[in-house]
């Protein structure tokens, strides 16, 4: 390399971070107003859910215990509850005023525990009952954004019965994933029958329904949603060829660009097709979306997390901290939304 094309290059990433920085800048101007101590002094006995039954319940595990010393820390009246077969009498004897969900996947995202706290009278985090089920299920959800013309990849649900020469050929190079389920288990790349066959199999360890989705070449982001507001948004670079359960929780070498690399027509059209289908599925509340730019330069939907991991390698905290959000202040933010206390 030149030393004229290496200061060429040096200039360009220089220009490319202070681009990045003005547009930090002016998200920041754009955070809602917020009143800390209102919402430890409204926030009651706060009963944080964590750990379940799901294949995630490990990183439920992580991410309840991260809130739960937050709350604290807040001086927020918090208590850990590891949801079982006994949540009933579990609950009963926390009385809590509000229920802050950590559960990740079954039982916890699906609006099962969102339903059950309904019926108990009990207020909580994240989106109601039908939103919950609906973006868990990713074909339900791709089938509502399919009918509002929001651009998602082609996909195939597999069973038993499934042609998988025709799937191959039909979809080419496609990521295999369960149905339900989040956390990026279960995942993985296959390009012809053998490996669909293979690939399928495996995710069935996972969950009970199996989605074959056409492979999107291109780079990945992901924008998340707080009282309403978006984040900013991150480019995801992972050391392999996905963004599995390893890139997103283990890896040290994952890179997240924040805020993406953009220009502001891009920037707009990638905002507007997430905030789009946040509310095509009723969401509300904290959310993350995953999309993919394919080599034509659109955007395509993958999928709406409804309840998104705070572990200390979560994209949630990364984008808020852009902001100026800080972990503790981001928890409370989280357990403001569903409590009208956001907005001085």
């Amino acid at each position: 390399m030149t030393q004229t094309s290496a200061s060429l290059k040096r200039a360009a990433r220089r220009s490319a971070n202070l681009a990045r920085q003005d547009k930090s800048k002016e998200m920041e101007n754009r955070v809602k107003a917020f009143n800390r101590q209102q919402t430890v002094t409204n926030a009651g006995h706060v009963v944080v859910l964590m750990g379940g039954h799901s294949a995630e319940r490990e990183i439920s595990l992580l991410s309840g215990e991260a809130v739960l010393q937050s709350l604290i820390r807040s001086g927020v009246r918090a208590s850990r509850l590891d949801v079982d077969d006994k949540i009933v009498e579990k609950l009963a004897a926390l009385a809590p005023d509000f229920a802050l969900n950590m559960l990740h996947g079954e039982g916890g995202e699906d609006g099962v525990i969102q339903g059950f706290l309904e019926t108990v009278k009990i207020p909580y985090s994240g989106s109601g009952v039908l939103a919950s089920a609906l973006a868990m299920d990713k074909i339900r959800a791709k089938q509502i954004w399919l009918q509002m013309s929001l651009a998602t990849p082609d996909y195939e649900l597999l069973s038993d019965q499934t042609d998988w020469q025709d799937v191959a050929q039909r979809l080419g190079l496609c990521v295999v994933k369960p149905v339900s389920g989040g956390s990026s288990l279960g995942i993985a790349k296959a390009s012809n029958a053998s490996e669909l066959l293979s690939a399928y199999e495996a995710a069935l360890r996972v969950g009970a329904r199996v989605m074959a989705e056409s492979c999107i070449d291109g780079p990945e982001y992901t924008i998340g949603v707080l009282d309403g507001e978006l984040l900013p948004s991150i480019e995801l670079v992972a050391r392999g060829e996905l963004f599995d359960f390893e890139a997103k929780y283990l890896s040290e070498t994952t890179q997240m660009i924040c805020p993406a690399d953009l220009d502001a027509q891009d920037a707009q059209e990638l905002d507007a097709l997430v905030i789009s289908a946040y509310h095509a599925l009723g969401c509300r509340g904290t959310a993350r979306v995953d999309v993919m730019r394919d080599s034509k330069g659109c955007f395509q939907l993958l999928e709406v997390n409804t309840l998104p991991g705070m572990t200390e390698h979560s994209l949630i905290p990364r984008a808020a901290a852009e902001l100026g959000i800080d972990f503790d202040e981001l928890v409370l933010r989280i357990l403001a939304e569903n409590q009208g206390s956001s907005r001085e």
